[in-house]
């Protein structure tokens, strides 16, 4: 079952997303066929382990795939129903910081350390709109009290704030021109958890105040729940299982999702033993022929060896790509667990 919803409900549609760097040691399949799509005015959480190939949907976006090596090989990307493959650089220009925003995952590599900070929020605004200098600086002031800093600190320099309100001064730059999709590349993992709830609260705030579709890149599925409408679950490179918040959390189908959640602490039974999935990501360079998970699963087969499985649908949103299921399995198990 493809998604049958109209192309201008989406604000990002990703179909069979392919992408490579060629290295001298081979070459490194970082994304495989990767399907995603966020609904305008939702926020979706893409989760998986660190080499899964979050960072790099995020960067495709964008189109900043560092080239060479990197190299998109397949597939689409449309924003708001517009080819992003189409555009030239110069296009994507003046959609990077208007339509599309990305906070990056580390504050202290993404600030000028020798600019104010009110002096680069307005480099951004200027960029997008036409306007004097002394009326960027106005508005940087305004969007830096979004925020929660104080405008007059906006003439500061990054050194003398702490990793929290760095982290808010890059949201800031990425807010400036009110944009309608924002990627948050793992946006607190640099900060300590009261920090980060605070960043995530006003995160939400600002998401619902502007109407904001958001693709939220984490390993962290406590974050997705606190934040997100839906969920992706990411393995090397593939979409493996997706679904609303209610469908995967509480309906889980692939083993590596399982894995994911048996990972967390309970904190129901504090003397109850994680328990982390074994294995470790496959090599990118060279991936199982058939399931990538193959090799870490309990339930693999021989079947899962050699082919490849494809999208199953367990309703109109929550699909997995797994051989233990097929459509009539979903059949049978929605009506044992009415009953």
């Amino acid at each position: 079952m493809e998604h049958n919803m109209s192309q201008n409900e989406f604000a990002l549609d990703i179909r069979g997303l392919s992408v490579e760097y060629r290295t001298d040691e081979g070459t490194v399949k970082a994304l495989n066929g990767l399907n995603l799509s966020i609904k305008k005015g939702t926020s979706l959480g893409l989760v998986g382990e660190t080499g899964a190939g979050k960072t790099t949907t995020g960067l495709s976006i964008l189109k900043l795939i560092p080239d060479p090596p990197g190299k998109i090989v397949n597939g689409s990307i449309e924003l708001f129903g517009s080819d992003l493959m189409e555009k030239s650089d110069k296009q994507m220009r003046k959609i990077r910081g208007k339509e599309v925003s990305m906070i990056f995952q580390d504050p202290m590599t993404s600030l000028d350390p020798i600019r104010t900070v009110e002096d680069q929020i307005a480099e951004a605004i200027r960029k997008h709109e036409n306007l004097k200098r002394a009326d960027a600086v106005k508005k940087a002031r305004d969007v830096l009290e979004l925020v929660g800093i104080p405008a007059h600190r906006g003439k500061e320099y990054p050194h003398q704030f702490s990793g929290g309100m760095k982290q808010r001064v890059v949201i800031a730059i990425a807010l400036s021109c009110n944009p309608q999709l924002l990627i948050a590349d793992e946006p607190t993992t640099a900060l300590d958890v009261t920090i980060q709830a605070q960043v995530l609260d006003m995160m939400k705030k600002l998401r619902e105040k502007y109407g904001m579709s958001m693709l939220m890149i984490t390993h962290d599925l406590g974050i997705v729940a606190d934040i997100c409408d839906e969920v992706s679950i990411i393995y090397a490179g593939q979409v493996v299982e997706h679904g609303t918040l209610d469908d995967v959390y509480r309906h889980t189908l692939h083993p590596y999702t399982k894995g994911l959640f048996d990972s967390l602490p309970n904190m129901e039974d504090r003397t109850a033993k994680l328990k982390p999935i074994k294995g470790l990501m496959p090599d990118p360079r060279d991936l199982p022929k058939g399931c990538a998970f193959c090799p870490r699963c309990d339930f693999a087969t021989e079947r899962c060896k050699t082919e490849a499985p494809v999208p199953v649908y367990r309703n109109q949103e929550h699909y997995v790509c797994c051989h233990l299921y097929n459509s009539e399995s979903f059949c049978q198990s929605e009506v044992t667990s009415n009953e």
